[in-house]
């Protein structure tokens, strides 16, 4: 899964949608033929009256619905079906596998435009050890577990929250930092490049912007330390923080 169910419906809310209703995928609703479908959905939402699915739109049990059924079905039911074409961006058609390849060896950039926003990541700020404070580049810990994990690495960032009017520029590091303690998950840590508003316990959004270079080994701190200045400095000249 790359976005589970609260973020969907958070981006979906962004572009304007009213309501989102979500139903859990039980036995009882996969077990629902392809024939009973419209009758159940209509018992569920008597007022429904369209339906919009893409092109390759499978239901049912076992899949057997496709679009053309449940276009047969909607007419017998008095619901509108629009069966809307698969989307194509330089050529190839977008699709989560797409998305999935280009998140696990990166692409940031490129999944970004596939997704037609930028990708995010949400959640509190929770207690760390304070180690980038006592290397002069003090972390913001967020607790993040997503479904598909993107590549280890350092990637540029705009983070966001109740205490920014916009979105403020960092460096992420999102791994298993293995300079300074091999951890057993990765955890995502940013550091706000200028005056940071937020503490423990603020909830943000990080925005991904680039993918900056894989999380590596050091030989010490030092040699850390040294490297994220160089990622530091980077940033601030590509993306022309002022």
């Amino acid at each position: 899964m790359i976005q589970d169910g609260a973020m969907k419906a958070r981006v979906l809310l962004t572009l304007g949608v009213d309501a989102v209703i979500t139903e859990s995928f039980t036995p009882a609703v996969a077990g629902v033929s392809a024939e009973e479908f419209v009758p159940w959905l209509k018992q569920r939402l008597p007022h429904l009256a369209s339906v919009y699915v893409g092109e390759n739109f499978r239901y049912g049990r076992g899949r057997r619905g496709d679009v053309a059924l449940l276009i047969d079905s909607g007419n017998q039911h008095g619901l509108e079906v629009v069966s809307a074409p698969r989307v194509t961006l330089q050529g190839e058609l977008i699709s989560s596998t797409r998305i999935r390849g280009l998140m696990e060896v990166g692409e940031i950039a490129k999944a970004n435009e596939l997704f037609g926003y930028t990708y995010f990541a949400e959640g509190g700020i929770v207690p760390g050890k304070r180690l980038g404070r006592t290397m002069g580049f003090p972390t913001l810990n967020i607790g993040w577990s997503p479904d598909l994990r993107p590549r280890f690495g350092v990637y540029a960032v705009r983070v966001s929250g109740a205490k920014s009017a916009t979105g403020l520029l960092a460096v992420a590091n999102y791994g298993l930092r293995p300079t300074v303690e091999q951890s057993t998950e990765p955890r995502l840590e940013v550091h706000v490049l200028g005056p940071c508003p937020f503490s423990e316990g603020d909830v943000i959004r990080v925005e991904w912007l680039r993918f900056i270079r894989p999380e590596i080994k050091f030989s010490g701190v030092d040699e850390l330390r040294g490297q994220i200045e160089k990622d530091r400095a980077g940033v601030i000249a590509d993306f022309s923080l002022h």
